[in-house]
């Protein structure tokens, strides 16, 4: 049996839709809450799959986060090793930091659903089965593309969304994992940052409403497409 283990930072901002798929794929997932300090406990643990969730902190911020400092760590030795690793948000932003790339404040925040500009590269990738499919953006950094990465996508807001490092590392701004069930716990959790922002809470409802079927199914489809690819090299 695969294992998967699955750092996240916010109980709502969960794997989702990644998890319904390492399910059907018979993988045993394993889950650590990051800011527990957990991790420096899991010293000896080497999942076949690593997946570093979003958070509403800074790639940059361990001096008020010191278990970021742990995290990096982590995330240094899976791409020393050459193994499956999954970013999101959050976890793509502190890849990017990892190999060299600078990650640094938009001009403004990032927050809805709209689809992928995908690359010419894209076409041979996962991301390819997105299509034109809106998926959930909800950021206010973003990440240069590292040295040797292969740039995926970007948005008229934020140009590098997505990068693959090798055929083993997936980096996605933007959140695929996201299930339209979970809207509701992503607008009380982030209320402050909404109000702060100007967004209009009713729209982002509707569209994830909108997306019921739609995105789920396309999100699905490019973790399978992604796996296959990054087991078949293990």
């Amino acid at each position: 049996m695969k294992t998967a283990l699955i750092l996240r930072h916010l109980d709502f901002e969960h794997a989702g839709t990644l998890a319904l798929v390492l399910a059907q794929r018979h993988y045993k997932v394993t889950t650590v809450d990051a800011p527990s300090g957990a991790l420096a406990t899991l010293a000896e643990c080497d999942p076949d799959l690593l997946v570093i969730m979003g958070g509403p902190i800074g790639a940059h911020d361990e001096s008020l986060y010191p278990f970021l400092t742990h995290e990096l760590a982590w995330i240094q030795r899976r791409l020393d090793s050459g193994r499956a690793l999954l970013g999101v948000c959050l976890g793509a932003q502190l890849i990017a930091r990892a190999l060299g790339a600078p990650v640094y404040p938009m001009a403004r925040k990032e927050i809805g659903f709209s689809p992928l500009q995908l690359t010419v590269e894209a076409g041979a990738s996962a991301l390819r089965l997105l299509a034109d499919t809106p998926v959930l953006h909800w950021h206010g950094d973003q990440f240069d593309i590292p040295a040797g990465a292969v740039h995926l996508a970007s948005t008229a807001h934020c140009p590098n969304q997505a990068f693959a490092y090798g055929t083993q590392v997936l980096a996605l701004q933007c959140h695929l994992e996201f299930t339209p069930d979970d809207i509701e716990h992503w607008l009380v959790g982030h209320a402050c940052e909404l109000t702060q922002a100007n967004i209009d809470i009713r729209a982002l409802r509707s569209q994830a409403r909108a997306l019921q079927n739609a995105l789920p199914a396309a999100a699905a489809a490019v973790f399978h497409q992604w796996l296959d690819q990054a087991e078949a090299c293990c």
